[in-house]
């Protein structure tokens, strides 16, 4: 499978709320890759990893930190394929994460998810990719139709 979208973490205490990416992506058939990099400590590796990517392909990155979470914005300075930023919870209850993440300069662009949203960052980067997969499109499409017939359901079995 080929690997269209790149899962960076800035640490591996991340990976229980960024596999929801991973599992969402898993569920549209999307190929994905994880790994740790962060935007501090390891810069040039942060680069590298894009660099690589890009060449492979890749298409959407995703990106999780907390705290200062610059790891979203890092990526979106060394690539034009879009950036989905997950904020993580930290001390501040992902506050800071979420505005680290979300207050970008002109041009350096980043699509911010909720606080700990990464099964929503995962959704995002299949439409992202499904402007140009009818696949894809229609499989999202049948996804909205059967959370729909879900809600009616509940609503029927309430009345």
């Amino acid at each position: 499978m080929a690997y269209k979208v790149t899962i960076l973490m800035g640490s591996d205490s991340d990976l229980p709320v960024m596999r929801q990416a991973a599992d969402e992506l898993e569920r549209f058939g999307v190929g994905h890759r994880m790994t740790v990099a962060s935007a501090h400590r390891t810069p040039e590796h942060v680069r590298d990893t894009i660099r690589q990517a890009e060449e492979d392909g890749v298409r959407v990155f995703i990106c999780g930190a907390g705290g200062a979470a610059h790891l979203a914005g890092a990526v979106a300075a060394l690539t034009v394929c879009p950036v989905i930023g997950v904020p993580l919870g930290s001390k501040l209850s992902g506050f800071d994460s979420l505005l680290s993440t979300a207050q970008m300069p002109k041009g350096v662009t980043v699509a911010t998810v909720a606080v700990d949203g990464a099964a929503n960052a995962g959704i995002l980067a299949v439409q992202i990719l499904a402007v140009s997969d009818a696949k894809l499109a229609q499989a999202l499409r049948k996804d909205k139709q059967s959370m729909a017939q879900k809600v009616l359901e509940k609503a029927k079995n309430l009345a």
